[in-house]
């Protein structure tokens, strides 16, 4: 009985999902449509902001119920007996969404907490120099400045090139920074307040010629567009699965490296006895399993719409929008015009007006909701992160905003 009752545990999941498939299946003449009707939205304002989380779809939300009321059931039965076990399960299922090994990856909370336990963990020495961008997250900034407090490293930081022409201005843009105490490059996979996709095997090749440490912040990346992170081949990977993935807030990955594992003090320790483990950065004590669980229910999500048919149609939306504006004098593009450059978040502007009051603008005037990116490195405009429940209307709809801001404001000129 017992046995019965834990095998039913990923169950839900799979039942919401198959109703969600015939659903689509009857309406194939528009699956959008018929996955857009698989999640919640407010009718007060179309949300085109889901960089910072991505709204989980009903099946996944079903199955996370689900998964906690099981816990909830068998308590502390389940917790020692049996959640390591399932644990090991969805980092299988991750690893294999992600490229990699499962002996290369655990579980966290966020990319936060991800690179926070590289750079914390790190052997740093007075005098390692450090090279990150300053379009990159502001948190992870910080994390190096502390570093910089704590054992007197140094730090120099770029602008990455808004529209290169080609992989080597990226590449170059790091290059040129580096010093022959260079020990750490800080990369963003995709750069968060313009969408913009670095070439990172080739940062990473580089560097590694030159005997630096490359840490990549892949936050926007999985679920989003299609990658292996083996083929990466970079030192440390961090990203959150609660945002392009779809999976319950909480919920992160931190890949290592296997030549890397044991250069590392872990954030939180497990046994100082381990080595050549990735487990023994696993241990952040007692979390909410249920989150942890319904990646795998994400994951299925995910493969049923298709990783590539889903990175087709984010990557529509913002190109709908783009393509529409770039020829617009008063409009400015943050986002590389190069298609393989970006996927869905793209980050637009309007001459001579504040970001701040930009986004209050498509907010209360036309009920659009964005986010303002204001004095961030040199990026100044409204970040639009389309999703796949959002429709092409809606993109319309913004399209004609921007159109009718713009206008307004040349005539102020």
């Amino acid at each position: 009985m017992i046995k019965r009752d834990f095998l039913k545990l990923f169950g839900l999941g799979s039942l919401a999902l198959s109703q969600s498939k015939m659903i689509w299946a009857n309406r194939s003449n528009n699956k959008w449509e018929a996955i857009r009707a698989d999640y919640e939205l407010p009718t007060e304002f179309i949300n085109l902001e889901s960089g910072y989380y991505n709204i989980i779809p009903q099946p996944t939300l079903k199955a996370v119920q689900k998964h906690q009321n099981s816990i909830n059931k068998w308590g502390s039965y389940y917790m020692r007996n049996h959640r390591f076990n399932d644990q090991d399960k969805v980092v299988a299922a991750l690893a294999k969404t992600v490229g990699t090994s499962e002996k290369n990856l655990v579980l966290t909370r966020n990319t936060t907490e991800s690179l926070n336990t590289i750079t914390k963990g790190f052997p740093w020495k007075k005098g390692d120099h450090v090279v990150f961008a300053r379009q990159d997250y502001g948190a992870m900034r910080q994390m190096f400045y502390q570093v910089r407090e704590r054992f007197g490293i140094e730090i120099t930081e770029i602008d990455v090139p808004m529209h290169p022409k080609k992989d080597k201005d990226v590449v170059d843009a790091y290059k040129s920074a580096m010093k022959p105490n260079t020990k750490f490059l800080m990369v963003c996979h995709m750069v968060n307040i313009t969408g913009h996709i670095l070439p990172i095997t080739k940062i990473c090749d580089m560097a590694h010629k030159r005997g630096a440490y490359v840490m990549v912040d892949g936050a926007h990346c999985v679920g989003h567009f299609n990658f292996n992170i083996d083929d990466l081949n970079c030192d440390f990977y961090g990203s959150s699965l609660h945002k392009w993935l779809a999976a319950p807030l909480g919920t992160g990955l931190l890949y290592v490296n296997p030549k890397n594992r044991d250069i590392l003090w872990p954030l939180f320790t497990e046994r100082v006895d381990m080595k050549d483990d990735i487990k023994r950065f696993s241990h952040i004590g007692t979390l909410p399993c249920q989150h942890h669980l319904a990646i795998i229910d994400a994951i299925n999500y995910h493969n049923a719409i298709g990783p590539t048919e889903k990175e087709n149609r984010l990557r529509q939306l913002q190109r709908r929008l783009t393509d529409a504006l770039r020829k617009n004098p008063m409009i400015v593009i943050n986002t590389p015009e190069d298609i393989k450059r970006s996927c869905a978040i793209s980050n637009v502007g309007v001459k001579n007006m504040n970001t701040h009051e930009l986004a209050d603008t498509l907010m209360k005037e036309f009920g659009i909701f964005t986010v303002a990116i204001s004095n961030y490195g040199s990026v100044e405009g409204c970040r639009i992160s389309p999703n796949v429940f959002n429709t092409v209307d809606e993109i319309d709809q913004l399209i004609e905003a921007f159109q009718t801001i713009a206008e307004r404001q040349s005539k102020l000129i």
